[in-house]
């Protein structure tokens, strides 16, 4: 007796989370994306879900749909060894279209954690973790060849990354989906709470999303990165990777208002669009 409504009480609540997954991905695919078009093949979409209607949430979402056909928009990443500049001056810099932030920093001393490569030439190496293994924002890399950017994934070499036929390379993750191949996650603390997240998808047509959540205010919760791999999967990518995240989290976009800046960086602790935290690199889109 007592096994039939132990199971009965586990279907139910398996029922329940099923339910709760079909309510979410049906209000994230049935919104009504307030949409711009920014430039030839590079489109603008945001929504605030301001009514807790989303995993049970208040969620901020931007993200850039971009055709990967390396022309007329191209992909390219800025990186400076050391310093650490905004979001919005790497794209100003470049005279860019949009810039989104990229990988894992030192926060004290400036320069990337993990490999980074631009047109040819190494920016930073990894830093290993003291046991002398990699990091999970390690294990994976978007990697750009004539204006094109993929999604790679680690092959359990040391020396990988270097043997990378691509001109840019930037090592970053956690890697959330690959090949409609969901990645397994533990439930450490950085991937099970819920922060400001930065993410790259591909979709089965080649077209790439470029996505901020914000998150550490009332009016947007951010996500964890279970949410967040269901989140790329309902806007139909087939592989998704995680980048750095929390105060460096920034989407901007030139020629909008707010100084381009289109989500709520959370380094200021205030809603607004001046939070911006200074970063070591970013992912650009360019025109050609």
């Amino acid at each position: 007796m007592f096994k039939r409504i132990l199971f009965t009480v586990s279907l139910f609540l398996y029922s329940l989370s099923i339910f709760a997954q079909d309510v979410d991905s049906i209000m994230l695919v049935q919104t009504n994306w307030s949409k711009t078009k920014v430039a030839k093949q590079v489109v603008l979409y945001r929504h605030h879900f301001d009514q807790k209607n989303l995993f049970a949430a208040n969620e901020n979402i931007s993200f850039l749909e971009v055709k990967n056909t390396g022309r007329k928009a191209v992909f390219a990443l800025g990186a400076e060894e050391k310093e650490l500049i905004t979001t919005s001056n790497f794209g100003i810099g470049d005279t860019a279209i949009a810039a989104i932030n990229g990988n894992f920093f030192d926060v004290k001393n400036g320069g990337s954690v993990d490999f980074v490569k631009v047109n040819g030439k190494i920016i930073n190496t990894n830093r290993l973790e003291k046991n002398g293994n990699r990091a999970r924002h390690q294990e994976a890399a978007v990697v750009i060849e004539k204006g094109k950017i993929s999604i790679k994934k680690w092959d359990g070499s040391p020396d990988w990354e270097t043997n990378l036929s691509e001109t840019n390379v930037l090592l970053n993750g956690p890697l959330l989906t690959l090949n409609n191949i969901n990645e397994t996650l533990d439930t450490g603390a950085f991937n099970r709470l819920r922060h400001p997240r930065t993410c790259l998808g591909v979709k089965p047509n080649g077209r790439i999303i470029l996505l901020t959540v914000d998150g550490r205010n009332d009016n947007s919760a951010g996500m964890s990165l279970f949410e967040l791999t269901k989140i790329m999967k309902w806007l139909g990518c087939s592989s998704a990777i995680n980048f750095d995240g929390g105060g460096s989290t920034t989407l901007w976009v030139n020629g909008m208002s707010d100084n381009g800046v289109i989500n709520f960086p959370t380094d200021n602790k205030k809603w607004d669009h001046e939070g911006q935290r200074k970063v070591a690199n970013v992912i650009l889109v360019k025109k050609k």
